[in-house]
């Protein structure tokens, strides 16, 4: 019995713990603009088409829910979401650039202007 609570004292903390981290990411659209620079090449092109690894109609994602941003993101850094190119890039970001990033977008338009510098 004992080490029946140990496991669910464990299981509660680490549960609290990672809702606690999840809390502390404070999403910062400001901070995103030196993170999309990656985006841009091709998120920020109306009707922008890849040929690799298969022909594909890349979306704008300007003006998109936060939060879908934010998991299709992570679906791609895990390999859920099949696309090389993007699947390399998700995989470097942290869970601050994914909050930034999202944030950055969420607040755009489909015709926000793509260089986010200006």
């Amino acid at each position: 019995m004992k080490k029946f609570l140990t496991m669910m004292a464990l299981a509660l903390g680490s549960t609290s713990f990672t809702a606690l981290h999840a809390a502390e990411l404070k999403p910062n659209a400001e901070a995103a603009k030196d993170k999309v620079a990656m985006c841009i090449g091709c998120h920020g092109i109306p009707d922008y088409r890849t040929a690799f690894p298969e022909v594909y109609h890349v979306p704008r994602i300007g003006g998109q829910n936060a939060k879908y941003i934010e998991n299709a993101l992570k679906e791609y850094a895990k390999g859920d979401r099949k696309f090389q190119t993007m699947h390399g890039i998700a995989a470097t970001l942290t869970e601050q650039d994914i909050v930034d990033i999202a944030a950055y977008y969420a607040a755009q338009t489909s015709s926000t202007p793509v260089n986010p510098q200006k």
